[in-house]
């Protein structure tokens, strides 16, 4: 692979942007990692209710350090706070949710996503790898969009963004629009086109560490 681009969108930044996608009055999923940090950013003139599938709606921010409730978490068991309205349920009465699609947007991470919308998410097909899918397949199959945030590469330089996806699949043609710290980029029926570039990077850029065909923006 060739040299990392010098600039682009930090960990922060990128959940910024997504959060800026995020229309005002909808029910939105954020899976861990960087996904998570998307609470933080929605504009303050929005309202955005966050629902976790462990069994709440109406979650907020993470806490202050050491603020924090030990029972109130997400389901990637980090501490989370409670928004006034908030409120919990069963596990079931949440994944029913989920399935009825109640829940507008789902913002997940990635180890891969193809050219026409596949998502691997869960497992690198490793033996020692994590051994269910967990809520993910119910979030890709009963969201109304999937936003996929994620970096443009893995730690060795192999591109997330694929032609094909060669590991376990989360979901077939569920991935409506990926954000790395490169650039926006949209799954269309064409493939894959690039909407914005981050500070300092070029289509070429975004091209390179991409494993399939990349369309300009329009």
């Amino acid at each position: 692979m060739t040299k990392a681009a010098s600039n682009g969108w930090t960990r922060e930044q990128m959940a910024q942007r997504v959060a800026m996608d995020i229309p005002n009055g909808s029910y939105v999923n954020l899976g861990i990692g960087i996904p998570e940090l998307i609470a933080s950013f929605v504009p303050e003139d929005r309202t955005v209710i966050y629902h976790t599938e462990n069994g709440m709606i109406g979650m907020g921010p993470p806490p202050a350090a050491g603020q924090g409730d030990p029972e109130l978490i997400n389901a990637g068991k980090r501490q989370v706070t409670a928004l006034p309205g908030a409120a919990y349920f069963h596990h079931a009465d949440s994944f029913a949710m989920i399935r009825g699609g109640h829940i507008d947007v789902s913002v997940l991470g990635a180890l891969q996503v193809a050219h026409n919308g596949d998502l691997a998410n869960w497992s690198t097909g490793e033996p020692d790898a994590i051994p269910a899918v967990g809520g993910a397949m119910d979030l890709c199959a009963g969201v109304k969009r999937v936003y996929v945030v994620t970096t443009h590469c893995t730690k060795d330089g192999q591109p997330k963004l694929v032609a094909t996806c060669t590991l376990p699949l989360t979901g077939q043609g569920v991935v409506d629009r990926i954000y790395t710290e490169m650039a926006v980029i949209d799954v269309t029926p064409e493939g894959f086109r690039l909407v914005e570039l981050a500070p300092g990077i070029t289509l070429d850029d975004v091209q390179q560490r991409t494993g399939a065909p990349l369309l300009p923006i329009m």
